[in-house]
């Protein structure tokens, strides 16, 4: 065994360690389980270690959901970039995105850092920006008032399906979404 002095540094590994490690605490026993010294024993890194990378618990929090909005958009972005058309795109992307995840893992690992949004006031203000921030991105394609409804109901989907709510017609309910994001067609 190589001692500390010895032994080469890799700070992105161990980053890396603490963020899965913190991810796998809040999922199995909720946020209140994330503390600095649960966090670094399960990574194997000392206190002092995961305080260099972290200095606080709102700091690994943040990092951990930072890293679920992450994957969310790069999910989102790809289906926007092998969608043609580009009215209502966005909205069609984070409809699929919502079902497909719910459709295969029941809401997933990220599901309890999901409700733990809802209680907690911080987390809720990250989640709101990011929606904000991606409404506004999108506006000029997915602005009307449909999209923005659809995407609501997306989300009350997602909820639902965390609540473990039966919905019987899921396939049904998506296809109607999906329909609202096909473009207006003039009224003759």
């Amino acid at each position: 065994m190589e001692s500390a002095y010895r032994r080469r540094k890799q700070p992105e590994l161990v980053r890396r360690n603490l963020l899965d490690e913190a991810r796998k605490l809040a999922v199995t026993e909720g946020l209140a389980a994330v503390t600095m010294q649960a966090v670094s024993e399960a990574a194997g890194v000392t206190k002092g270690g995961c305080i260099h990378h972290f200095p606080s618990k709102k700091d690994l929090i943040e990092a951990v959901f930072d890293e679920l909005l992450q994957a969310i958009d790069k999910d989102i972005e790809g289906r926007m970039a092998r969608d043609p058309e580009p009215y209502g795109s966005f909205t069609r992307a984070y409809i699929n995105s919502v079902f497909d995840k719910n459709e295969r893992m029941n809401g997933g690992h990220w599901a309890p850092l999901t409700i733990s949004a809802l209680t907690d006031p911080y987390l809720r203000t990250l989640v709101a920006d990011w929606a904000n921030a991606r409404a506004e991105r999108h506006s000029a394609t997915d602005g009307d008032m449909h999209l923005r409804i659809a995407r609501f109901a997306a989300d009350g989907i997602w909820l639902a399906n965390l609540y473990r709510v039966d919905i019987s017609d899921a396939e049904k309910i998506k296809a109607d979404l999906l329909s609202v994001t096909e473009r207006p067609r003039a009224k003759v």
